[in-house]
């Protein structure tokens, strides 16, 4: 009688032992629906004049009407957006969704996207922290042996961060969630055409319809996760912005701690303990593109499947809490304990995947 109604449904069944983890995919569905529903009206609104682009950001939050709302939603949605996606990434390297290739593949180029659009986002608010992140992290291409100063000043436009820069960042900031809606496009078709994957890691004749049993799973999380960030935006609006942004940019005046937002304090606490600069610039992107070769990692036969089990459990959970722990040394001063303990996070970030 299920094999029966499992043929005459128009949804694709799947595992039936699939748990909560796997939500994490319509959740970032949900999180790039409000971002591009909420940047289009900011869009309305906002003036990516350098002169005025702080203003504007005042005149939507004290002017238009509901404006501060959107703001608020579009700001945290982004943290929202990144905390489903670490969680989406640790889900699949636990479980090991990364032998599907091109599904790892195309969810990879999203995830660069998505950091891209981010920090470009980051930069229109024009305060002080949106300034000089800006121009600490482009002045990273000037490592680039030969182009790289002229790459930099390429990319602002001018001889420093200023109106150029700002007109194409709020340009591009445009264009790339467009973008990475269609790269999720391309990650669901290649997913639909090799079926989710399962806890137990193996193909299996155990399936159940998506709807009704996976459908209100979704609803559910749903439902959480937009609780979750109405409480947020309207109880603890402020809690992921940094004070310095709240000063107009002044070039002439540095802020004495400088960092982005906390979604990228993993790859910066990697960054800054390196006292070479293009060494410095090929450990962040190594932190990040390591991502990339995990589906090219083979498990060794030699070891007992019991014994690398229970290893790659363990590991998996110490990396994750070093994860955490390297996002927390990011936002700390650069002085010793914390240098230090950078110095080994960081090191143990890459073990874990030499240890794959």
């Amino acid at each position: 009688m299920m094999t029966n109604y499992i043929i005459k449904t128009k949804f694709t069944p799947l595992p039936s032992n699939i748990s909560y983890w796997w939500n994490m995919g319509s959740l970032l569905g949900l999180c790039l629906s409000i971002q591009i529903l909420s940047g289009i009206f900011l869009s309305l609104m906002y003036n990516n004049d350098a002169s005025h682009s702080f203003d504007s950001i005042i005149h939507t939050m004290n002017n238009i009407n509901m404006g501060w709302l959107i703001r608020f939603i579009h700001a945290n949605g982004a943290s929202m957006f990144f905390l489903t996606m670490y969680l989406h990434i640790g889900r699949n390297i636990y479980f090991k969704s990364y032998n599907l290739k091109y599904v790892w593949i195309s969810g990879f180029m999203s995830l660069l996207t998505l950091f891209a659009t981010s920090f470009l986002g980051y930069v229109l608010p024009w305060g002080q922290m949106s300034y000089w992140g800006a121009t600490v992290i482009t002045n990273l291409m000037s490592s680039i042996p030969y182009a790289g100063e002229t790459l930099t000043m390429w990319v602002w436009g001018s001889y420093s961060v200023s109106k150029p820069t700002l007109s194409r960042f709020f340009s591009i900031h445009f264009i790339l969630p467009f973008i990475l809606l269609l790269l999720s496009s391309i990650h669901i078709i290649f997913l639909h055409n090799k079926q989710s994957s399962n806890p137990l890691g193996i193909s299996h004749y155990d399936k159940i319809p998506f709807h009704p049993f996976f459908s209100w799973k979704d609803i559910f999380g749903i439902f959480i996760t937009l609780t979750m960030l109405m409480t947020l935006c309207t109880t603890y609006p402020y809690i992921f912005m940094d004070p310095d942004n709240f000063t107009e940019a002044n070039p002439l005046n540095t802020p004495p701690h400088i960092q982005p937002e906390w979604y990228f304090l993993f790859a910066y606490s990697i960054l800054r303990v390196i006292p070479n600069k293009l060494g410095g610039v090929l450990a962040l992107l190594s932190s990040i593109f390591i991502l990339a070769i995990l589906p090219l990692i083979q498990y060794n036969p030699v070891m007992n499947p019991a014994i690398y089990k229970t290893l790659f459990k363990y590991s998996f959970f110490m990396w994750s809490w070093n994860f955490i722990l390297l996002t927390m040394l990011g936002s700390a001063p650069i002085e010793p304990p914390f240098s230090n303990l950078s110095i080994i996070s960081g090191t143990l970030y890459f073990v874990f995947f030499m240890l794959l």
